[in-house]
């Protein structure tokens, strides 16, 4: 039986607005999410408040989505600080193809959606 899946590969990056940036963001910096992994580039740095208003978002944007869903069309998130400009934009860029028995040791469920 073949347990494949295939999620997407997310880029998150830090883009300026006509208000300042005041939590140090700097506009281009980013990081990469590739299956379960976070990936900072070298020198590259994130705050953690950010990226807690990010990270909840991320599965979801990983996954294929039905065309209406909001998730698939809204990929701007605004700093939770609310006197920073800042604001995240979330993009798709590729796909990974991943097994489920390598991802966990649960069985797969047959035929019942759960």
């Amino acid at each position: 039986m073949d347990d494949s899946f295939t999620l997407y590969n997310l880029k998150v990056q830090v883009v300026g607005t006509d208000k300042p940036m005041v939590c140090g963001h700097k506009e281009g910096d980013y990081f990469l999410v590739t299956g379960e992994d976070i990936v900072f580039p070298e020198n590259n740095s994130f705050s953690l408040y950010a990226l807690s208003a990010i990270l909840p978002l991320l599965p979801a944007k990983q996954r294929v989505l039905q065309a209406n869903d909001w998730m698939l069309s809204d990929s701007l998130i605004a700093c939770p600080d609310p006197n920073c400009g800042a604001v995240f934009k979330i993009t798709r860029i590729g796909t990974k193809a991943f097994s489920h028995a390598e991802c966990t040791i649960e069985p797969l469920h047959k035929g019942d959606g759960q």
